[in-house]
């Protein structure tokens, strides 16, 4: 099974108000494990980037000028996402977005059916708890020290951690695969650890190994670290 796990930035709110896309971001799951297979674009909006936007992404309109507008990535976006399901933080709102750029180039637009609202599951999961993302981070205890603006794909992989912990517990198999291991997994829909092809150098300096002895001898003949 396929999910996209995705996130877009934008310059407000309404892209019937002249409001557009500036980020995408998305992460690919394969039987929920993260494949390590990516999309990330950033947008020309080909408009000036409102103050309040830019405060909240930190993306301005030196920064976007060089980038390709959306209608020079939407084909390539659809391409990325397939027909498979969409997991989204608030899905309306992104949902809203992208379909509007989608229609504005006669494409496609993605039916509503096909997104996972990560928001709605938490909210009726955790019904009166705050529900926005980092809030989630804080209730699973995911690492989202990295996040001090929101950014597309940054929040898509931290979503991704969040959205296994919503359907039921972060899984051990949440790890990055090359090419060989996408494919085993999706044959099998299970993931192994391989051992290393060389162990890992031991990370212990000669002067700890003779404190931790010194400790042992210490604690007499009875002590757990001389037995066996």
């Amino acid at each position: 099974m396929r999910e996209i796990v995705l996130d877009t930035e934008t310059t407000g709110f309404e892209p019937e108000s002249g409001d557009r896309i500036v980020e995408i971001g998305a992460v690919e799951l394969i039987n929920h494990v993260a494949t390590g297979r990516t999309y990330h674009q950033y947008i020309n909006p080909e408009r000036a980037m409102p103050q309040g936007a830019f405060e909240v992404h930190g993306l301005g309109d030196e920064f976007l000028k060089d980038f390709p507008v959306f209608a020079q990535i939407g084909q390539q976006f659809l391409d990325f996402i397939g027909d498979d399901k969409l997991v989204i933080h608030n899905a309306a709102f992104d949902m809203k977005f992208l379909n509007a750029e989608l229609a504005w180039m006669g494409l496609p637009v993605l039916p509503m059916e096909r997104a996972v609202d990560t928001l709605a599951i938490a909210r009726s999961k955790f019904p009166g708890s705050p529900a926005s993302l980092d809030a989630l981070c804080r209730r699973f205890g995911v690492d989202n020290s990295s996040r001090e603006k929101h950014g597309a794909l940054l929040d898509s992989e931290i979503l991704a951690e969040v959205y296994l912990e919503l359907i039921g517990g972060r899984q051990t198999s949440l790890t990055l695969a090359g090419p060989a291991r996408r494919q085993a997994v999706q044959e099998s829909g299970q993931w192994k650890a391989h051992p290393r092809p060389a162990p890992l150098p031991s990370r212990l300096t000669d002067a700890e190994r003779a404190a931790h002895a010194a400790f042992v001898e210490k604690l007499g003949s009875g002590a757990l670290w001389k037995s066996g």
